[in-house]
């Protein structure tokens, strides 16, 4: 028997913002007899977590955010006496907190969950015999007691012990030192994860680390990585994973890079599969972009850690791959100053350049001087045709040819345009098409001719099977005789870099790849960025988060295409979700 009845009523005028599922729930609190005003804020709550947020604040100064209407306190006092509304200590559809947060269910189920666990975690934790680790620390370090790297002298030191651990900082500033089991949410990320994994494992035996730490270095695994679906068993059938308490993961340490896209559901599925005896290391820099699902969980969690001076955290200031000039820009934006921006632009010289680029015929004068720029590189290298060559002869030409185009691929990684928004006139899809117009032009490739040498590609669904991910930028070269593949960077078996390739008909779902959406450059990192904003200041996309994502992505040179406005609006609007997950915590 359900204590809920039904109920017919006739459907007022929703909210235009809504969408079709902001109105079904609002229809089904009326249809399962809850009042005129549960329906409107459910159907408030639902437009909110779409929007990341993972409750809905009714009063106070955070409320009317969305455009919902803020409750007065007899209005909250009713809602607290519905039969759908709950406190979260039972089950029931919605919740309402003591502060007045107003949650969708699962929402208030994943963030206790993850409280509880983070808790168990910190409580668990022992503090490592610091003299006994000394040695070996010395030893990882080529013994450099310097301030550059104390803070990952004491990231090493602080995770011994411990059953979760998280290390945040910006770009270059050595957050994947320390890795032994892999795992990252999206899989471009795990990519990147294991070639730091050899990159790093290679540098330590070049720096002459004793031989008796060779089998540590041979047991940290760095052939495969797997996204956090995949680690989890994802079964798209049931919307869940295959792991979980009852069957949880055989690692003993799992790390997980780029958690800033870890959303709130993710998370609490992480934390069901991993034992309570492993370790969970949070990697991740938590100024970046946010999940684009709900919650902000990794910044919600180094705010209860900061809180309370955890020895579970540590943050890594200082950059080992972007210039001074840049640091300080991506320090400015970071901290939304914009006189400090200004400051370290001008101070940048020639090295970051801002483009007032405020109308159509400006962005077509800087897309078009892009593409000769590009076109300029070393994109469209001649491969050797394989033809009726022996099985012997065959491996050594695709070798060659890898190699060639794992160096295309670097060339084409010296340049990339980022762009706020994917669609609309100053969008990542209108800006490939004027590129790619221009490209033709100076290739000599006809207009109508979809795939040609040197057009760059990116991924936009994972297939597991092709060992292709969302995110994985390829070329496509041409042989001798024209014959024409894809391009994707790998790890060769020496530990070097080459390439492997694919039948333009073979590859997954895939746009083209000469601009791209910040959100679609997290975990990536290129020579030279340009940073592509909207002209219109009040536009929903710019934040600081986003800016900083963009900015933070340049190793060497940077281009702001943008007006003052738009920049100062982004500096001014860090993005803040509400939610509760920080309250539990604390």
């Amino acid at each position: 028997m359900t204590k809920y009845t039904f109920t017919k009523f006739d459907a007022p005028r929703w909210p235009e913002a809504w969408s079709a599922l902001d109105r079904a729930l609002a229809a089904w609190v009326r249809t399962h007899g809850g009042s005129p005003l549960l329906a409107q804020v459910a159907g408030w709550a639902s437009f909110a977590d779409a929007a990341g947020d993972s409750a809905l604040p009714l009063s106070g100064e955070a409320a009317g955010r969305h455009g919902a209407p803020a409750l007065t306190l007899e209005e909250i006092a009713r809602l607290r006496g519905e039969a759908l509304v709950g406190d979260g200590g039972v089950p029931t559809a919605f919740v309402l907190d003591a502060d007045a947060r107003f949650a969708l269910w699962r929402n208030c189920a994943h963030e206790t969950r993850i409280a509880e666990q983070i808790r168990a975690r910190l409580r668990a934790g022992e503090d490592a015999d610091a003299e006994a680790l000394a040695d070996a620390i010395d030893a990882l370090f080529q013994r450099n007691r310097g301030t550059a790297v104390q803070r990952q002298r004491d990231a090493v030191a602080r995770v011994v012990g411990r059953r979760l651990f998280v290390l945040t900082g910006g770009p270059g500033t050595g957050k994947t030192t320390t890795v032994l089991a892999v795992a990252a949410p999206t899989g471009k990320a795990a990519q990147r994860l294991v070639q730091s994994l050899r990159a790093g494992k290679d540098k330590l035996r070049a720096d002459g680390l004793p031989r008796e730490w060779e089998t540590v270095l041979a047991n940290i695994p760095d052939s495969d990585a797997q996204t956090v679906h995949r680690l989890l068993g994802y079964q798209p059938h049931r919307n869940g994973f295959a792991r979980g308490a009852r069957d949880p993961l055989a690692a003993d340490v799992v790390v997980v890079d780029e958690a800033s896209m870890l959303d709130l559901a993710m998370l609490h599925s992480l934390l069901d599969a991993v034992r309570e005896d492993a370790v969970l290391i949070l990697v991740g820099d938590a100024d970046q972009l946010t999940s684009i699902a709900t919650g902000s969980v990794l910044m919600d969690i180094l705010v209860s850690l900061e809180r309370i001076d955890a020895v579970e955290l540590v943050r890594l200031e200082t950059s080992f791959r972007t210039t001074p000039e840049l640091s300080a820009i991506n320090r400015a934006v970071r901290e939304g100053q914009g006189e400090a921006l200004n400051a370290a632009l001008e101070a940048a010289g020639a090295l970051a350049l801002q483009h007032r680029v405020d109308d159509a015929a400006r962005l077509r004068t800087r897309l078009d001087r892009w593409a000769r720029e590009l076109a300029a590189l070393e994109l469209r290298p001649i491969l050797e045709p394989v033809g009726d060559a022996t099985p012997a002869a065959r491996v050594e030409i695709e070798r060659r040819n890898g190699e060639r185009a794992a160096i295309a691929l670097r060339a084409l990684a010296q340049r990339q345009l980022l762009c706020a928004l994917r669609e609309d006139a100053f969008g990542a899809l209108a800006a490939n098409a004027r590129i790619e117009a221009q490209l033709r032009r100076c290739w000599n490739v006809d207009p109508a001719q979809v795939w040609y040498p040197g057009r760059a590609v990116l991924i936009t669904r994972n297939d597991y099977a092709a060992g292709l991910f969302n995110g994985d930028v390829g070329i496509a070269l041409a042989d001798a005789d024209g014959a024409l593949r894809v391009w994707f960077e790998t790890a060769s078996s020496d530990g070097g870099v080459s390439a492997r390739s694919f039948a333009p008909a073979a590859l997954p779902a895939h746009e083209s790849a000469f601009a791209v959406t910040i959100h679609k450059s997290q975990g990536s990192e290129y020579a030279h960025v340009a940073v592509l904003l909207p002209p219109d200041a009040q536009s929903a996309i710019l934040s600081r988060q986003l800016l900083y994502t963009g900015v933070s992505r340049a190793k060497t040179s940077l281009e702001l295409w943008a007006t003052d406005a738009a920049l100062a609006t982004a500096l001014a609007r860090p993005i803040a979700r509400i939610g509760s997950l920080a309250a539990r915590l604390s």
